[in-house]
């Protein structure tokens, strides 16, 4: 009898904590939500971080603040959104450099253990670029001339172990060629190089790509993810060539602190994704090439999850370092 009574006398707390879990969920938010935003105001993720926020204002009832925290490669917004109370009023809005940056790095975060995911905002596909001297028109024309000329073709990124780095040896891997890889400070940096034959291919941003393509200076072969980029149709989607576990782009994500009540990560992931169905976001995204997601939590952890092993493991196979 005393057990029955222990028993329904858990069973009750467990109910009540429910109960008043649910209750608490309906009505936040009742105060303005912080928004962690680790680079400077201006950037990509700032901007799409921002007209989210926007129009989640007007969903939620409350304030969508954003909190620029730059440095530490973002590691220092990812360490304070870890450190925020988990109730739902500090998030972070962070992108594929969360992942990264933890595995080339001893950032004090744990990408899966203290963030609790709400949903990919965005991704960002990169186009390959090439200066006309590659005699080349076609993806199976470049992989042949790449596997016929190991080495002889240059590729730059904004540093050892960001996002197009990996991609470029990530490609190298999957078509068995082999490419230099040439860090710049930026990637705007690279361009008069590329412009000049000294680097000859690239793998590029859309909106950063597009002048020189239209212009003629260069010539876009494919795009890096298996869909095909909305900015883009004509293009085809490197993976299409043989290699179908090529599938890169840049994405841009929020989160909450982990243990963050689940009802809670359920309302904001409704109201994102209700607001990134609007044909301003939509537009706005475009400008800057890229795309509405709006996945489930449990899709986003997937692809989190997904990322940690895949650029790990590219990581090791290519000993790349961190700077």
């Amino acid at each position: 009898m005393k057990h029955c009574k222990l028993a329904l006398a858990c069973g009750a707390v467990v109910a009540n904590a429910a109960v008043a879990s649910a209750t608490f969920a309906q009505d936040y938010p009742t105060r303005s939500v912080r928004v962690i935003v680790p680079i400077s105001p201006g950037g990509g993720m700032d901007l799409t971080a921002r007209g989210v926020a926007q129009r989640m204002n007007e969903v939620l009832g409350q304030s969508m603040v954003i909190d620029n925290r730059p440095g530490g490669g973002g590691s220092i917004g990812a360490e304070l959104a870890k450190a925020a109370p988990p109730d739902g009023y500090n998030l972070l809005v962070a992108s594929g450099t969360l992942v990264t940056h933890k595995l080339l790095s001893g950032a004090r975060y744990d990408t899966v253990k203290d963030f609790s995911p709400v949903t990919q905002l965005s991704r960002q596909p990169y186009v390959l670029i090439v200066n006309p001297s590659v005699p080349a028109n076609t993806m199976p024309e470049f992989i042949a001339y790449a596997k016929a000329n190991p080495g002889r073709l240059n590729y730059p990124s904004s540093g050892n172990g960001s996002l197009i780095n990996l991609t470029g040896e990530l490609f190298a891997s999957l078509a068995g060629v082999k490419l230099v890889h040439v860090p710049y400070k930026g990637m705007a940096g690279s361009y008069p190089d590329l412009l000049a034959g000294q680097i000859q291919i690239s793998f590029a941003s859309v909106i950063s790509a597009t002048p020189h393509i239209k212009s003629g200076k260069l010539r876009a072969l494919g795009v890096t993810t298996r869909r095909r980029a909305v900015s883009m149709p004509e293009l085809p989607s490197i993976s299409d060539f043989g290699l179908p576990a090529f599938d890169v782009a840049q994405w841009y994500g929020m989160f909450a602190p982990a243990g963050t009540p689940r009802p809670i990560i359920d309302r904001l992931y409704r109201a994102t994704a209700k607001v990134l169905v609007s044909p301003e976001l939509i537009a706005r995204m475009a400008s800057d090439g890229s795309e509405p997601v709006g996945s489930t939590p449990e899709e986003f952890a997937a692809h989190v999850k997904a990322e940690i092993a895949r650029w790990g493991a590219i990581i090791e196979q290519a000993g790349i370092k961190g700077e």
